[in-house]
């Protein structure tokens, strides 16, 4: 089964992919602008948004089926749990020009060598919570995404809305979240050559600033778009800087 992807624009390919619990919607708020300079394709994760008919395997396997859809050549940009998957694929090799790292890291739980991340309790909460109130987890989500950030109340509104349209199956929520807990890509990041940019907020509690840092230190061909003010969602509170950032990749 194929993802379903949204495409519009022209000029280089760029590939969009979401975060967790979300679709390709979430970056309506940056795609006109991207569109006037790029051919976009903005993906539906396995399991997430139009692809929810598609099967959640494992981590890899959902990796493969993203590469699928990802032409040649193209930009790769990632947020999140899509920075994740997107740092994957360009660690097996797919042919992309550059890679976009959006609010995200190789590794979202805290190890003994790694404090740049969540506690693992805090997931094992959410995979709790999935269980016991999926609503009220979902909308614990969307504030986290936002906290502490600039245009906070815009930004919780627009997820809510988008969480709304497109619910995830439970299924899918539960084993993407396993993803997050357990996937460390950390030892293949110095091998990834492309050209890159790092774009991350000061303010994010999903992904520590320090994390988007450490990524842009250890990529070998890597720049820091470091936002003070931002949260998780920087394409949406920081649209301009964030197209800006996408746009140097490709001169």
């Amino acid at each position: 089964m194929s993802l379903h992807v949204e495409r519009d624009g022209d000029g280089p390919d760029l590939v969009l992919l979401h975060g967790w619990g979300l679709h390709s919607g979430a970056w309506a708020e940056a795609r006109p602008a991207l569109a006037r300079r790029f051919r976009v394709h903005a993906v539906d994760l396995p399991g997430h948004g139009r692809s929810a008919h598609v099967p959640v395997d494992d981590f890899e396997a959902a990796v493969q089926r993203v590469g699928e859809v990802t032409p040649a050549g193209a930009l790769l940009c990632g947020w999140s749990l899509g920075g994740l998957v997107a740092q994957a694929l360009a660690r097996k090799g797919h042919p992309i020009r550059a890679l976009a790292l959006v609010a995200t890291t190789p590794c979202f739980t805290t190890r003994g060598d790694w404090p740049h991340a969540m506690r693992p309790a805090t997931l094992e909460a959410f995979a709790q919570g999935l269980h016991c109130d999926r609503e009220r987890t979902l909308r614990d989500f969307v504030q986290l995404n936002a906290l502490h950030g600039t245009h906070a109340r815009e930004s919780v509104r627009a997820m809510s809305r988008l969480l709304a349209d497109h619910p995830a199956p439970f299924a899918a929520l539960e084993a993407t979240l396993g993803w997050l807990r357990d996937i460390d890509l950390r030892a293949a990041i110095p091998g990834l050559a492309m050209p890159a940019v790092v774009v991350h907020g000061g303010r994010d509690a999903l992904a520590p600033v320090e994390a988007g840092r450490w990524l842009a230190a250890h990529l070998p061909q890597a720049r820091l778009v470091e936002l003070p003010d931002a949260a998780h969602l920087p394409f949406f509170t920081h649209r301009d800087a964030f197209v800006a950032a996408l746009e140097s990749l490709v001169g």
